[in-house]
């Protein structure tokens, strides 16, 4: 069963009309909030975007994502990820960048000091031989 439909089942409430207050059938029990018009009519906007049959539904996943996130609990977002993950990538570039600068030093270096030496392989006698 997946997160929806286990939060769609527990959502649908029957009215217990002695004691006033929602319960479902899985012994949740409702409760009433107030919001402001604005933040009603934003939850109502995302709510139906994300295809909720109702604003309480939508309410009642809010507020375990919130307790999960309180918990730190939760999924990172994509962008977080993407952001975290090229990061990385420049830090790879990075060293690669720094291997290659320290082996044409190290190469300038070392022809720098054969040279004074005297030492080079083009200064060698051919022998007419390719090799």
């Amino acid at each position: 069963m997946t997160a929806r439909q286990e939060l769609k089942k527990r959502t649908q409430s029957v009215r217990d009309t002695k004691k006033g207050s929602t319960q479902s059938s899985s012994g949740r029990q409702g409760m009433f909030i107030r919001l402001d018009p604005d933040d009603k009519q934003r939850a109502e906007y995302w709510a139906d975007k994300r295809g909720f049959s109702s604003l309480n539904e939508y309410v009642a996943e809010a507020v375990v994502e919130k307790i999960r996130r309180e918990n730190l609990d939760y999924d990172l977002p994509t962008l977080e990820i993407a952001r975290l993950n090229e990061l990385v990538d420049q830090i790879a570039a990075l060293a690669t960048n720094s291997a290659n600068l320290e082996r044409v030093v190290t190469t300038g270096f070392d022809s720098l000091i054969g040279l004074t030496r005297g030492d080079n392989y083009l200064l060698d006698d051919e022998d007419g031989e390719l090799a």
